[in-house]
């Protein structure tokens, strides 16, 4: 059984951290390129940053360049995402996904279900 489960959201202020993480299991994970997606209230949800299942490269969407980072440990089948200097507008569901290949293509093979992040002082 297929299963991706993150963790590690909550409320923080502006300008705070979080390190989000996704445990993944049901699948063999260094064949799939792991992404982090995020839906704000009354938004579609975009994708936030890709990494690789080959060579382990890195894609963010420009509105977090620079302020996340995405890394994965196949030893741990687990997929991480830290998040610096955050926003009010990165309030938003994250939700971690998987796609069979090299690369994250929409759409994503396996979801899971969501962990709140929201900015707020």
């Amino acid at each position: 059984q297929v299963q991706l489960v993150e963790s590690g959201g909550g409320l923080v202020h502006p300008g705070g951290s979080l390190s989000l993480s996704c445990a993944a299991s049901g699948f063999t994970f260094h064949f799939y390129a792991m992404g982090w997606f995020r839906q704000a209230p009354g938004k579609e949800r975009e994708i936030v940053s890709c990494i690789t299942s080959d060579d382990g490269s890195t894609y963010y969407a420009d509105s977090v360049k620079g302020r996340f980072t995405i890394s994965r440990d196949n030893a741990k089948n687990t997929v991480y995402l830290q998040m610096n200097s955050l926003e009010a507008e990165d309030t938003a569901i994250y939700y971690c996904a998987a796609d069979l290949g090299p690369q994250c293509s929409v759409p994503m093979d396996y979801w899971g279900q969501g962990t709140q992040v929201t900015v707020s002082s």
